[in-house]
């Protein structure tokens, strides 16, 4: 199983919305695909759920040694409860085969001030070695329990303990971004964070104390997939193929070259990056976007009331839009499609790399 990161410590990127659909799309080409939510926010668990009016929250354990949701998932270690990490129970898509869903829990955040503690001391306390892995060890034990190809990891908009442990111990990561000047000073903030995490990364998996945990810390690198754009206009022009406006046109410039003179040569010399061959087998030069996803105007309330995807909204059965509104919908929704699918592929061809 890949373990991916979904990151940006910048909020407003669309970052749950990118997660839910690239999930979906590569549940779509035939992979096993777990999304996790580890935002205490729990908007991507509220996305799975839909529009639904319930009075409980339908993911709480009944049992603690068998857990429906991320922060129960990991109790053992930070509560030293006298009982395992077990797989946690994931929630199957009932509208999409090979989607699977492992559920947020808001009380996750109540772990961060004691994960921050266990990052620093776990070296000379070992009362706390268990903790710097148990995220990590849960996801892997829960998708290596249901088959899993690629577990999607939902973060929050935040530079904390939890992010930097679950970016650390993940195969690869993707940087969702908006055209605005705020999303080019986070590339700028994570070339700085990132080779930090990294350093740290590398001592955490290097630590004899936390590799003989009864959830050992792993030794990986996460690999940098790439960046997409989300939440803009397009315009078609001269009979070409739909581009940024120009208004847009000036961020996407601003934000290549924050990626190219910032980002990637932070990544490059923190080992970060993989060959540049392999992007461009991939079809996903470092020099482009992941995905260039346009702004979903409508079709984002409608997708989030059934539960679905905007480019799997069939527009005569789950909508009441009709002639030149549906007609407009039509080319959007394909377009959003095109753009996910093209970007699940070139995630798939790149994690084949490691």
């Amino acid at each position: 199983m890949k373990q991916i990161a979904i990151f940006n410590h910048k909020g407003g990127v669309a970052k749950t919305t990118m997660t839910f659909h690239l999930a979906w799309m590569l549940a779509m080409l035939g992979k096993r695909t777990m999304v996790v939510d580890c935002d205490p926010q729990c908007n991507l668990t509220g996305v799975f759920l839909g529009d639904i009016d319930a009075e409980d929250y339908p993911f709480e354990s009944q049992s603690p040694q068998k857990p429906r949701n991320i922060r129960d998932a990991v109790r053992p270690a930070f509560e030293s409860r006298p009982y395992m990490i077990q797989a946690s129970e994931i929630f199957k898509s009932t509208k999409q085969d090979g989607l699977y869903l492992l559920p947020g829990h808001v009380g996750l955040s109540e772990y961060e001030s004691q994960l921050a503690v266990a990052h620093e001391l776990s070296n000379t306390l070992s009362a706390l070695q268990n903790i710097p892995g148990a995220l990590h060890h849960a996801i892997k034990k829960t998708g290596e329990h249901n088959d899993i190809d690629f577990a999607l990891i939902d973060m929050s908009p935040s530079l904390g303990a939890i992010n930097q442990n679950l970016f650390m111990t993940s195969h690869a990561f993707i940087i969702p971004m908006a055209p605005d000047l705020f999303s080019a000073m986070a590339l700028r903030s994570l070339a700085r964070t990132l080779p930090k995490w990294a350093e740290w990364g590398k001592k955490a998996a290097n630590n004899a104390i936390l590799r003989s945990a009864d959830y050992p810390f792993p030794d990986v690198i996460p690999k940098y997939i790439g960046s997409s754009v989300q939440n803009f206009r397009k315009r078609a022009r001269n009979n070409e193929e739909a581009k940024p406006t120009y208004a847009f046109q000036k961020w996407f410039e601003r934000l290549k070259e924050a990626k190219k003179n910032d980002l990637l040569l932070s990544l490059k010399n923190s080992n970060m990056l993989l060959r540049e061959e392999d992007y461009q087998e991939a079809n996903a030069p470092l020099d482009q976007f992941l995905m260039e996803i346009g702004a979903l105007d409508g079709l984002i309330a409608t997708a989030q009331e059934i539960a679905k995807p905007v480019f799997a909204i069939d527009l005569s059965t789950d909508t009441t839009y009709t002639g030149n509104v549906a007609d407009t919908y039509r080319v959007k929704i394909n377009d959003v499609r095109r753009g996910f699918e093209a970007g699940a592929r070139k995630l798939i061809a790149l994690t084949d790399k490691f």
